[in-house]
């Protein structure tokens, strides 16, 4: 409980942690080192550079997000970090795995596959997935769900694997491995733009807020001089600014790269300006046809 905590930088062990990273780590690579050689033609890379770099980013961002300190400051003394801490388990980690899975692996998780394949497809869906994950926000930031976060660990554990399972699912029309899994580019920004608005309401409740939302960080302990309430609006300023400019800033780098796309589609497609389909200039003078002299 949050009153038994002595202060921030007491070191504290998170196996449960340390053993998610190290699963995550050992299923790569056995992804990669021996499924990936059996499905992928003879002489294709089974993963690329990229990809190792993006599962590299996503596993250490993960260990940071779930261990010491950043844990252990989110569940006993500040919230603006318990939010800032949300931000990575849900808006950049789970795209980062989402960037490191090869396609052969997508198509095998949930093209190819049974019942789970079809459950996987069902929960992907931008409907069900952006329901269940704005549903899931929502209901994390319940006074008396982050109560319970704050006094039982495992319970908070558990809040942490469920919103990451449905921030994978969440960004999946995104940026999944495979284009047919994925929405259409102005899908995916109409999408994203509607994923930016639910999380607002929150924010703007933490930070227009009259008095302590979440009375478990008022325990009297202020880390580094903040006080509860400017912790509280700091939360909700994470929240908005942070989060609404990262899912902003993705779907302004879409709309360029889209009408770049299609700039570059209409070129293709228009013919040459003034050329006829022959390949003489339309401004050329008609072949002159010489007439024979009687």
């Amino acid at each position: 409980m949050i009153a038994d905590v002595a202060g921030p930088w007491d070191w504290q062990a998170h196996p449960e942690v340390w053993f998610l990273v190290v699963a995550v780590v050992v299923l790569g690579w056995w992804a990669a080192r021996v499924i990936g050689p059996k499905v992928v033609p003879v002489g294709t890379p089974v993963t690329t550079p990229f990809q190792r770099r993006a599962f590299v980013a996503a596993t250490v961002l993960l260990l940071v997000s779930a261990d010491w300190p950043m844990h252990d400051i989110a569940e006993d003394h500040l919230y603006s970090v318990h939010m800032l801490q949300h931000l990575l388990i849900t808006f950049i980690v789970p795209p980062l795995f989402l960037l490191a899975m090869p396609g052969w692996l997508a198509r095998l998780l949930i093209l190819e596959g049974g019942f789970g394949a079809r459950l996987l497809r069902r929960l992907t869906h931008p409907v069900v997935a952006g329901l269940i994950f704005n549903g899931l926000i929502a209901l994390t930031h319940w006074s008396s769900v982050v109560s319970w976060s704050a006094e039982f660990g495992a319970f908070h554990y558990g809040v942490h694997v469920v919103l990451f399972a449905a921030a994978l699912a969440m960004w999946m029309p995104v940026v999944a491995p495979l284009p047919e899994l994925r929405l259409s580019p102005p899908g995916q920004m109409l999408y994203l733009f509607l994923m930016s608005i639910i999380p607002t309401i929150p924010a703007a409740w933490l930070t227009f807020a009259d008095g302590v939302v979440y009375p478990s960080y008022d325990d009297g302990f202020e880390l580094w001089g903040v006080g509860v309430r400017s912790d509280q609006q700091t939360a909700g300023l994470i929240m908005k600014l942070l989060g609404g400019f990262y899912i902003w800033g993705i779907i302004v780098v879409k709309f360029f790269s889209f009408t770049r796309e299609q700039n570059r589609q209409d070129q293709r497609l228009r013919p040459a300006a003034g050329r006829l389909a022959d390949g003489r200039s339309a401004s050329a003078d008609p072949p002159q046809v010489t007439e024979p002299v009687e």
